[in-house]
């Protein structure tokens, strides 16, 4: 089997040094050809979730054998690489939160470069998949040819889904999940619109489908570890693009592409266009119908997305040619414009959905304050607790 060793320290990557207790990355590399790209899944999915991209951009799913030379030759194709992230799947699992972040991960995906020999790549990443990915665009974008971010936030208290019914049920649903088939369940619900569910493919619903191959997915690669889940979302929620790397990014030379689903209940597609805005003029905003799982769902038009920016990369195109997105205002001005925009069509509707809108932002980053405020007393609880002397002497590895 393909592993990539990475090093523990923070001051990796050291792809090529196999100590013992390095993390492993498994990965899968699929096509051949001049053209490298690397594809990083987002949280809790393993590389497997790539696959209507693979197919896509290499024309098979059958990944290349470890002594197969495929790929490392040729002038033409596509030669793709996709991986599990630490955490998940078949790479490692390490137990500590300290252990994620999405700096860490982006330098796991870096050590993969340098193990398969690639200089550079054009990095793909979706949900958490894509804060890594622009975590790698900020931190090595010598390494970048160009940049796609499907179903992205800036993390933080931008992961914390919509405040509805339907999305509090959905989130109850996922933490109760033990087993493939509630966990397909509630998987369906958070990665599909409800449009998209109910339509039907000849006798039976999408649903059904979808959930008969979940299941078995799940239960072929078994059900994340807590270690990994709670690791990977300590990543999603300490993750954040600071100015300077929108800058480092922006003046990199290279093109960025934001593709997401408007029904997301995940990730809100309005900081997604709030990200591409930042990254005016390199980057190119593609809002597409459909839901978290935006490259299941419309895998044609995510598949062309890919291809237009590879594309583009390609034959060097000005970034002003590439962005569909209006030439970034300060914010007072953009203030001033809706206000205009109101006065003169004789209505506030827009000033009253830009007050809401920044309510329901307070209102998550608040939640968040009492979650962060929660997790804090209950460590504080467990140190002040007395140690029991004697008692029980079994002791067992799960715990």
């Amino acid at each position: 089997m393909p592993y990539c060793a990475v090093g523990t320290q923070p001051s990796f990557p050291v792809a090529d040094a196999h100590l013992e207790n390095d993390f492993k990355i498994f990965y899968r590399t699929y096509g051949g050809g001049t053209t490298k790209v690397l594809l990083i899944i987002g949280l809790a999915a393993t590389h497997d979730a790539w696959g209507p991209q693979i197919k896509a951009l290499t024309g098979t799913t059958v990944p290349n054998d470890d002594d197969d030379d495929n790929g490392k030759e040729g002038n033409g194709g596509i030669h793709v690489c996709a991986f599990d992230n630490r955490g998940v799947g078949r790479s490692s699992v390490p137990v500590e939160k300290s252990e994620y972040s999405t700096e860490i991960m982006a330098k796991d995906a870096i050590a993969l470069l340098d193990h398969l020999g690639w200089k550079k790549a054009h990095i793909f990443g979706h949900s958490m998949g894509a804060m890594i990915a622009c975590k790698v665009a900020a931190v090595f974008p010598d390494r970048v040819l160009s940049l796609a971010l499907l179903n992205v936030t800036g993390g933080g208290f931008q992961c914390f889904p919509k405040l509805d019914r339907q999305t509090l049920s959905v989130a109850y649903r996922f933490l109760k999940a033990k087993t493939p088939e509630e966990r397909a369940a509630v998987d369906l619900d958070t990665h599909y619109s409800q449009e998209y569910l109910e339509e039907y493919v000849g006798t039976d619903k999408r649903r059904a489908i979808l959930y008969q191959q979940y299941v078995k997915g799940i239960s072929t690669t078994g059900m994340q570890s807590n270690y990994g889940f709670d690791g990977q979302l300590n990543a999603c929620w300490t993750h954040k693009i600071t100015e300077a790397e929108i800058e480092v990014i922006k003046s990199a030379g290279f093109l960025v592409s934001i593709i997401h689903g408007r029904h997301d209940i995940i990730a809100q597609i309005y900081y997604a266009k709030r990200l591409a805005q930042r990254l005016y003029p390199v980057a190119t905003m593609v809002d597409l119908h459909g839901g978290h799982l935006v490259s299941h769902e419309r895998p044609e038009e995510v598949n062309q997305a890919l291809f237009d920016l590879i594309k583009a990369s390609e034959v060097n195109m000005n970034p002003h040619d590439w962005t569909n997105l209006p030439k970034k205002q300060s914010w007072l001005k953009e203030k001033r414009v809706l206000i205009r925009t109101n006065n003169q069509a004789g209505s506030n509707v827009s000033l009253k959905c830009y007050v809401l809108e920044k309510l329901h932002i307070f209102l998550l980053y608040f939640i968040g304050l009492l979650v962060l405020a929660f997790e804090y007393g209950r460590k504080l609880l467990r140190r002040l607790k007395p140690v029991r002397v004697g008692g029980s002497t079994s002791y067992t590895e799960s715990q």
